[in-house]
Parts: structure tokens; C-alpha cells; sequence
């Protein structure tokens, strides 16, 4: 329960704040515009809070389903306008300021993920170096050559920092190539080129762990297994694992490092594993059952505990990455701009069958990514909400009707014919816009569902 609470309140604050960053642009520009506001809504439904303020008493509202809100203005299609207030009206307005009020929402939701990626970038973050482990064999990483310990210096001259950065940059450079350059130097400073082949990346529609598909996994420290931290309200606090304990063995195995422990255990979600332990030269057995926990497309255990890393170890395998003001606006600027394309890129592909329809995330993923994200730190929990703000603001680019991109192509249709569409017109396209909204989200639900208690 307290790990769920948590969760919720980690997609709780993040959507929230999303939201309200949203309307907020629809808000300021179309009272920049001298649009009478009527009211400014968090969430859909049953309204839970209202108040009244300013000198036009909009009505600012907090409601019960937290999946989205809105802005209401003053329009005479919906309600008859006192005469000395018909210029404040939103269809009174030019059909630019109208796509101006329209696109500001989506815009704000680019400029907050602008603005997080370069405090977080500004700031800095103590990030995984980019060092390859031993690839699985019959994977592209094999067939390139690639041996463990190499760490990646640039992917097709394109410097690379972190691991977040090549998992990125690979991600990115899959939608278009079928084969990257890697340049790579292993623990003794030789430098070797590495041509790692991309076309598997969608052998299943881009479902899954695309790195694992590729066979590019981190380097497994090999570090002792022994436990650092036990996190509250976990598998391994219950089955009264403490911090200083050695794992001896797995249901009659002996484990060699913390990183075998590791792989047992997510390969082990939900079957109860023995542990064969140390505790200051005494020797016990523990029964632990690993949570299920999804991510990435993949289910695996987790027992919430942390290894105890050595200061040396630590060193060898992370570093803390930091920008200046100007770096880190160019690099914030550029990363919400590749993310915007490979979000439509993406959704794109989807439509022409190129990307399966399994990888459609609905709010129970996205809570779940929100929790995980938190759990890791601040600043992993700022990058998650940047990546969802991008989302947010193509998703309603889209020209769906019901959403901004919908009526900006009412507002061009509008220019083309020089007049607006009917209203009868808009009725009928907003009820379709409105079905197949509800057609996404019922998939993505199912998906959501099918991932945390299907089989695969």
C-alpha cells in the first residue's frame, strides 16, 4: 500500500503540474488577446473546489478526474453574450489570434520541458558512464565485436557522456539507419570502431527493451554481494534482510558477485527463492518472493535492496555530469526538439503498421514510470516529467478534433473558405474527435493491464 500511495502521488504531481502549465498558456495568451475567461479548470467531472477571482470572477476549479483539464472562455456558440462584452468573445476573435490561444498550450508544455531539461542539465546529475558489458551471443552487439568494459565515446561522431545518453542517441539513430558507428576505448586507452546493425530494433514493432534487443547491456560491476540498504515496506524488509548481510547462494547456488544476485532475482518475479546468508560470521536462511515490476515492456523481480558499493567501484562506473548556463540551454533546446520528432515520428509509424500498437502507454504505465523515476532521484524525476510535458504537447498537435491540433485545422479550413465551418460541421467532427480519443485510451488501458498481469 505504501509503495502504491506513492506512486499515485508521484503521476499525481507530475500530471498536475503538466496541466496546469498547459492551460496556463491557453490562459495568458487569450487574456493577452482580451478574452474574457468563464473559467479555468484542473481535471474533468464533479468539481471537488472553486473559487472566484478577479475583476472578470473567473471561476478557477479543481475536479475529480485528474487526466486532463481546461480553459472556458466566452463564446457565443455556447451561450447568448451580454452586448457590451461581444468583443471579449472568443469567436469574435481573428482566426490568428485564435490559433495563437490554441497553440499556446501545447507551446508552454515545449517551453516547461525546455526549461527542466536546463536546470537538471545546469545543475548536473551523477549519471552511469556508458561502459558495455559482454554481449549475449546472436545479438547485433556480438556480431559488431564489442567486448565488456568498452565504453562508448561518440555514435556516429555524436559525443556521448552517460549511459542515458547512448541509450538516446541509439534510440534516435534506430528510426533512420540500419547500421551506427560506435567509438569505443577499453580499460587500457585503446581505441577501437564498432559497427553496431539497427535493423532489429523493430523486428517486434519496437516492443520491449530495445537495447536488450540489441544486445547492448552496462557493464555488471563486480562488486561482493552484499546488501547496502533495505528499503521499507519491501520483500527483502519482510523477509528480514538487514544491511551488511552476504548472499551465499540462491536456492542451493553460490553467487559469485552482486551482479549474478541481481540477474536471479529479476528473472524471478513472484517465485519465493531461498537465500542461503551471512550475518557477522553467522549463518541463516532467508525466504524472499520478488515483486513483480514492469518496465520498459519487461516484467521482472525486485526485492528493494540495494548493493553495498565500494567509494572505488562507484568511481569506476559513474560520473557526475554537469553543464554551463549556455551548454545546458543548447543541449535542453536540442533534446526537447529530437524528442518531439521521435514522438511523432513514432506515432506515425504506428499508423502504418511499421510500430505495434502494444507500445501505447496509458495512465497506470505512466504512473508507474512516475513512481520508478521518483524513487531514483530528483533529477530523474524532473527528466521524467520534461519527457511526459513533450508528449502532452504533441498529443495535442494531433488533428484530432477535441484537441488543439483539431481546431487549428478548423481555423485553416476556416482561411481557405473564408469562412468558419458550420456548427452542425464541428458537432459532428468533435463527437468522431471524441471517439477516437476514447478508443486510444481504452486501448492503452488494456495495454496497461495486459502488461502488468499477462503472461509475457
Amino acid at each position: 500500500m505504501g509503495q502504491f500511495l506513492f506512486y499515485a502521488a508521484a503521476f499525481i504531481v507530475a500530471l498536475g503540474i503538466l496541466v496546469v502549465v498547459h492551460e496556463l498558456g491557453h490562459f495568458l495568451v487569450a487574456r493577452w488577446c482580451g478574452v474574457k475567461i468563464l473559467r479555468f479548470s484542473v481535471g474533468f467531472g464533479p468539481v471537488l473546489w472553486q473559487r472566484r477571482y478577479g475583476v472578470d470572477q473567473t471561476e478557477w476549479a479543481v475536479s475529480a478526474i485528474p487526466l486532463g483539464g481546461y480553459v472556458k472562455m466566452l463564446d457565443e456558440r455556447e451561450a447568448v453574450v451580454d452586448e457590451h462584452e461581444v468583443a471579449r468573445a472568443f469567436n469574435r476573435q481573428s482566426v490568428g489570434r485564435r490559433s495563437l490561444i490554441v497553440v499556446a498550450g501545447p507551446l508552454a508544455n515545449f517551453l516547461l520541458a525546455i526549461f527542466l531539461y536546463w536546470g537538471v542539465f545546469m545543475l548536473g546529475s551523477d549519471e552511469l558512464l556508458p561502459i558495455l558489458g559482454n554481449p549475449p551471443v546472436d545479438t547485433p552487439a556480438a556480431e559488431a565485436g564489442i567486448l565488456a568494459g568498452e565504453q562508448v565515446r561518440s555514435i556516429d561522431g555524436e559525443p556521448v557522456v552517460s549511459w542515458s545518453d547512448l541509450r538516446w542517441i541509439l534510440l534516435h539513430q534506430a528510426m533512420n539507419k540500419k547500421e551506427v558507428t560506435l567509438d569505443v576505448v577499453n580499460a587500457r586507452g585503446e581505441s577501437s570502431l564498432r559497427r553496431l546493425a539497427l535493423d532489429r530494433v523493430d523486428d517486434d514493432g519496437w516492443e520491449g527493451d530495445v537495447l536488450a534487443r540489441l544486445g547492448v547491456q552496462f557493464i555488471g560491476p563486480d562488486l561482493p554481494a552484499v546488501i547496502g540498504t533495505v528499503a521499507a515496506d519491501t520483500p527483502g524488509a519482510r523477509a528480514g534482510l538487514q544491511a551488511g548481510d552476504r548472499v551465499l547462494a540462491v536456492d542451493g547456488k553460490a553467487v559469485v558477485n552482486w551482479y549474478q544476485f541481481v540477474q536471479v532475482v529479476r528473472k524471478s518475479p513472484g517465485k519465493q527463492l531461498k537465500l542461503q546468508m551471512e550475518r557477522q560470521r553467522r549463518y541463516f536462511v532467508a525466504a524472499v518472493t520478488p515483486e513483480e515490476v514492469y518496465e520498459r515492456g519487461l516484467r521482472f523481480g525486485r526485492i528493494g535492496v540495494a548493493v553495498a558499493q565500494s567509494p572505488e567501484g562507484e568511481r569506476a562506473l559513474r560520473s557526475f555530469v554537469r553543464y554551463g548556463p549556455l551548454a545546458a540551454a543548447e543541449k535542453a533546446l536540442r533534446e526537447t526538439w529530437e524528442k518531439s520528432w521521435f514522438s511523432l515520428a513514432m506515432i506515425g509509424k504506428m499508423l502504418i503498421g511499421e510500430v505495434s500498437w502494444k507500445t501505447l502507454s496509458g495512465p497506470v504505465t505512466i504512473a508507474d514510470y512516475a513512481g520508478q523515476s521518483a524513487r531514483l532521484g530528483l533529477d530523474y524525476y524532473i527528466k521524467f516529467m520534461a519527457l511526459i510535458s513533450i508528449s502532452l504537447g504533441v498529443l495535442n498537435l494531433l488533428p484530432i478534433p477535441v484537441l488543439d491540433g483539431g481546431h487549428l485545422v478548423y481555423h485553416a479550413v476556416e482561411v481557405i473558405r473564408g469562412k468558419p465551418l458550420s456548427l452542425r460541421v464541428v458537432a459532428l467532427t468533435q463527437q468522431i474527435g471524441m471517439a477516437i480519443l476514447f478508443a486510444l485510451m481504452a486501448f492503452a488501458l488494456f495495454n496497461d493491464f495486459t502488461r502488468l498481469f499477462g503472461d509475457s
